[in-house]
């Protein structure tokens, strides 16, 4: 049986992949804050452990002779605008967090076999070109990819202890109840639907299924290592995407939400990130042989959105 630890188990990602995880029959024991408010939204078979990851305490003793340590914790993204303050927080509950989770098991007298600690593809920059980026592509210099730099670096102390580190570069993960499709889909259905921005920029999307797929295929081939884009194949602009739900909720497109409106509602630093976009692709999934159930994005909103 593998034992896993996971931060950030109780998220939209985390939940997915925890839940998936028990299903397979792995022993799962999720780090969360709140246990009391964290019963009962996972599979019945997943432990709960109180933890502060701001501090060390006796939650280290749960990295112990664990077979995958699972870092999913961070602050939302685009979820309210980047203050002086939120981006401090922002950087506090992914690159803190990482390095304090990181140090931990560093410590640890029988180590994790991995810590697979989540990054994003923000790495490479908020673009606006078309050029095609696998893991080795430039990466980007504003805000958002340096604090997915310093999310990187931060899993140096259990790298240098001869942990396996892997870094799963998270595209746009696709699910129905919730993330960034679940918040597309309300105007779709009231026939108001339709791109952000000029829908230019590139959205490198995943089905939440390959994205449990990805995380089980990185633990179990021990020879794998460093970042891993976990996107599909065919990345998407946000153009296609929202002519892709408008086809599959048969609503069609019909208006487009513009820069200005954006801002106004979240502010200027997460309308920048969803105004812009990367291309990014999985190169070393595909060297490495993993096969995607959701290559192509209809497909994918198909078993999403579509009729059940």
């Amino acid at each position: 049986m593998i034992r896993a630890v996971v931060t950030g188990g109780t998220g939209f990602i985390g939940k997915k992949l925890t839940n998936a995880l028990a299903a397979r029959g792995w022993l799962v024991t999720v780090l969360t804050r709140d246990v009391q408010r964290s019963q009962g939204a996972l599979h019945e078979s997943v432990r709960l452990a109180g933890w502060n990851p701001r501090v060390l305490g006796p939650w280290v003793e749960e990295l112990e002779a664990v077979d995958a340590v699972i870092n999913l914790a961070g602050e939302g993204v685009v979820d309210q605008p980047w203050t002086k303050d939120r981006l401090a927080e922002l950087k506090a509950s992914r690159v803190d967090v990482t390095h304090r989770l990181s140090s931990a098991i560093a410590q640890t007298k029988k180590k994790p076999k991995v810590l697979i600690s989540a990054s994003a593809v923000g790495i490479y920059g908020m673009r606006k070109d078309d050029e095609v980026l696998g893991e080795d592509g430039s990466l980007g210099d504003d805000v958002l990819a340096e604090l997915c730099k310093s999310w990187e670096r931060a899993a140096d102390p259990a790298r240098e202890a001869g942990v396996r580190v892997v870094h799963p570069r998270i595209g746009v993960v696709l699910g129905a109840d919730g993330g960034a499709l679940q918040k597309m889909l309300m105007p779709f259905k009231l026939h108001v639907g339709g791109p952000i921005g000029d829908g230019k920029q590139w959205v490198s999307w995943v089905h939440w299924r390959d994205l449990v797929d990805a995380f089980v295929f990185l633990h179990d081939k021990t020879e794998l290592t460093g970042p891993f884009n976990i996107t599909a194949p065919n990345p998407a602009t946000m153009e296609e995407l929202a002519k892709a739900i408008g086809l599959v909720l048969h609503t069609g497109t019909h208006f487009r939400v513009p820069p200005f409106a954006l801002k106004m509602a979240i502010g200027d630093g997460p309308a920048s990130a969803i105004l812009t976009g990367q291309r990014a692709v999985p190169r070393k999934l595909e060297q490495a042989g993993f096969e995607w159930s959701y290559p192509d994005l209809v497909p994918a909103l198909e078993n999403l959105i579509g009729p059940k």
